[in-house]
């Protein structure tokens, strides 16, 4: 069975267009990373978690902001080049990118050498018009934003 992770995508609307919320992976790894590097806030659900459950938790660890309430937006599920299926809900509302507090993560680097460093899980966020977001986010997850323009379109 793949892996499964659950997430949120934040979006706001201005005048003339749409703006989603997208972070950035913490860590050395990713530093000069830009193209397909990043993610909407996503995690793995705990035992018996419910999946809209766990990506609101994930979006409030990763982001230090709490998700806003509401109804969302069901964006489905799409399966990463790793074979891990992300499931996502879009919600409207708004966060400053500078109160960004992530949790942060423990990891070995250099690789391989058994020394740790410790990272936030995600080092920025930025508000993202469409080509933009497709262009920086990892290239499944780009699929969420094609499917909140439509989901918006319709309604």
């Amino acid at each position: 069975m793949a892996k499964r992770s659950a997430g949120l995508l934040l979006f706001r609307r201005s005048e003339d267009s749409v703006e989603v919320l997208i972070g950035h992976p913490g860590g050395p790894i990713w530093a000069r990373r830009d193209t397909a590097a990043w993610s909407i806030p996503k995690g793995a659900p705990l035992d018996h978690e419910a999946e809209i459950d766990a990506a609101r938790r994930e979006f409030e660890e990763e982001t230090g902001q709490r998700p806003p309430d509401g109804t969302p937006i069901d964006l489905g599920e799409v399966r990463m080049r790793s074979g891990k299926v992300v499931r996502a809900w879009a919600y409207e509302g708004d966060m400053d990118p500078s109160q960004l507090q992530s949790l942060e993560a423990v990891v070995e680097w250099p690789p391989k050498t058994g020394q740790t460093i410790v990272v936030p899980e995600i080092d920025r966020v930025v508000w993202a018009r469409p080509a933009e977001a497709r262009r920086r986010l990892n290239p499944a997850q780009a699929e969420f934003v094609d499917r909140l323009l439509a989901a918006l379109a319709r309604s």
